[in-house]
C-alpha cells in the first residue's frame, strides 16, 4: 500500500532500529502527528502470556489522569432509585427492558460505554450477541457491573478507559489526543503500563511486556524500550 506524503515526512523522524525511551517518543509523537485534525494517540502492548488460557487473561481498567480528550457518552441500565442516581451523576441515556429491542432491532449504538446494575444483567445478557463483539458488554472486572452508578459514571467521564487483549495477545487503547502536553501523554501512559504490569497474571512465563508502541492516528509506530516499562 502506497503511503502519502505526510506519512513518509513523518517516518523519516522515527529510527526504526531504535528502541525508544517513553519522553523521547512522545516528543516525537508531537510531531509526527499533524494531520488536520487532533490525531489520537495510541498505545499497543503486546504481552508474553496465552489469552485464550483463563489464568493469563489481562484484563481490567485504569482512570487516565488527563482523560482520553474524548467525550465519552454513557448508558446505564438501571431501575427503580438508581435510575435517578444515574441521571443525576450525568449517565447520557438510563433505561431497561425497553432499550432492548431498540439496540437489537433499530440497530442503536450511540454510546461508548455501558454500565448496569448486576439486577439488569440477566437483560443486558440478551444482547450479547451484539454488545460483545463491540466490547461494550458490561464487565464487573472493568466496574461496569456495580450498584455504585455514581463512582463507575464519574470514573468514564473523568477517562477511564479499559484494556484486554485482543486475539494476539495485544492491547490497543487510546492515551490521549495530539493536542495534549508531552507532559500529560507521558503521565496517562505511565499510568497505564503501571495498570497492566500490576494485573500480569500470575501463570505468566517469561518476558511480560513483549513490544511497546506508541503511534498517532496517521502517523508511524515508535518503539519503546521495553526493559524500562516493567
Amino acid at each position: 500500500m502506497k503511503k502519502g506524503k505526510r506519512y513518509v515526512e513523518s517516518a523519516k523522524l522515527v529510527d526504526r532500529a531504535t528502541l525508544y525511551d517513553v519522553d523521547e517518543a512522545v516528543s516525537i509523537l508531537k510531531k509526527t502527528a499533524n494531520a488536520k485534525f487532533d490525531e489520537t494517540i495510541e498505545a499497543h502492548i503486546r504481552l508474553g502470556v496465552d489469552g485464550r488460557h483463563a489464568d493469563q487473561q489481562v484484563r481490567g481498567a485504569v482512570v487516565l489522569p488527563h482523560g482520553t480528550g474524548k467525550t465519552v457518552r454513557v448508558l446505564v441500565f438501571a431501575k427503580g432509585d438508581k435510575v435517578a442516581e444515574a441521571e443525576a451523576a450525568g449517565a447520557d441515556f438510563v433505561g431497561g427492558d425497553e432499550l432492548v429491542p431498540r439496540i437489537q432491532k433499530e440497530g442503536w449504538l450511540d454510546f461508548d460505554v455501558v454500565v448496569a446494575t448486576p439486577d439488569m444483567m440477566g437483560i443486558v445478557g440478551r444482547l450479547g450477541r451484539i454488545l460483545g463483539p463491540k466490547g461494550l458488554m458490561p464487565n464487573p472486572k472493568a466496574g461496569t457491573v456495580t450498584m455504585d452508578v455514581t463512582k463507575a459514571i464519574n470514573d468514564i467521564k473523568a477517562g477511564k478507559i479499559e484494556y484486554r487483549l485482543d486475539k494476539s495477545n495485544i492491547i490497543h487503547v487510546p492515551i490521549g489526543k495530539a493536542s495534549f502536553t508531552e507532559e500529560q501523554l507521558a503521565d496517562n501512559f505511565h499510568t497505564l503500563i503501571g495498570a497492566i504490569n500490576k494485573a500480569k497474571p500470575a501463570a505468566a512465563k517469561g518476558q511480560y511486556l513483549k513490544s511497546v508502541v506508541v503511534t498517532s492516528t496517521m502517523g508511524p509506530g515508535i518503539k519503546l524500550n521495553t526493559v524500562k516499562l516493567a
